[in-house]
């Protein structure tokens, strides 16, 4: 099974529900022939590199709330994000520019080292007041991660990586996708948001239930090409 996910580093809900696929898949009896793809997708190009000031105060202005409103939904997510075993530090929150911490993760994945990068940039962000569009934040932060410090600067330092990031956020734009995080299974089902681990393990259950009723399951193959192709049929 094949699952894609959009998300950015700067979206808390999207660190609940990297979590909460994570536990829904520990419980998945069939996680082993899961192939999990993470995309890059900017909630806000414009952004600069960092954004000084209240994080909270800044999207109570943006949204029209009190900042009582904000406060309350900010202690919520930090007690969801507690449920999974997560720290949402949310008053340290310091917001801005992803685009270059997308581009370290697509460096990262080329370098077999996605997954505690990835980790690390997050953990950055969400937990410890990381202001991740900081260049030498950034780069702190992929060091620890596993990546060569003078591999990431010369990256930084270029455009490499921009046109995959971009490229994700375009296929995010012809399929749909317009929140995240966004989960979508076999390329055929979509789950928005970050959902309740029953709720995520209920949908990989119903999408492994119809692959087993496809009619190319039967016939073995996929269905859409004559071999070759690199789908794994």
């Amino acid at each position: 099974m094949r699952i894609d996910v959009w998300s950015d580093l700067v979206c808390p809900f999207c660190h609940i529900g990297r979590r909460r696929l994570e536990l829904a898949l520990e419980q998945f009896e069939h996680a082993d022939e899961v192939e999990v793809t993470w995309h890059s997708y900017q909630l806000d190009r414009s952004a600069p590199p960092v954004l000084e000031g209240s994080n909270v105060d800044r999207i109570a202005a943006k949204y029209g709330k009190s900042r009582e409103e904000m406060v309350a939904q900010h202690e919520a997510m930090a007690a969801e994000a507690a449920e999974v075993g997560l720290d949402f530090q949310w008053e340290k929150v310091v917001s801005g520019n992803s685009f270059d911490a997308h581009r370290v993760i697509h460096l990262a994945r080329a370098r077999g080292l996605e997954a505690p990068v990835t980790e690390r940039i997050m953990r950055g962000w969400y937990s410890e007041g990381a202001a991740i569009g900081n260049t030498d934040t950034l780069v702190g932060l992929a060091v620890d991660g596993g990546l060569g410090e003078k591999d990431v600067r010369e990256m930084l330092g270029s455009d490499a990586y921009g046109y995959d990031v971009r490229a994700d956020e375009a296929t995010a734009n012809q399929i749909g996708v317009t929140a995240v995080p966004t989960f979508v299974l076999d390329q055929k089902f979509a789950v928005t948001g970050a959902q309740p681990v029953d709720g995520l393990l209920r949908a990989l259950e119903l999408t492994w239930e119809d692959r087993a009723n496809r009619p190319e399951a039967a016939a073995g193959g996929c269905g859409g090409c004559e071999g070759g192709c690199g789908c794994g049929a």
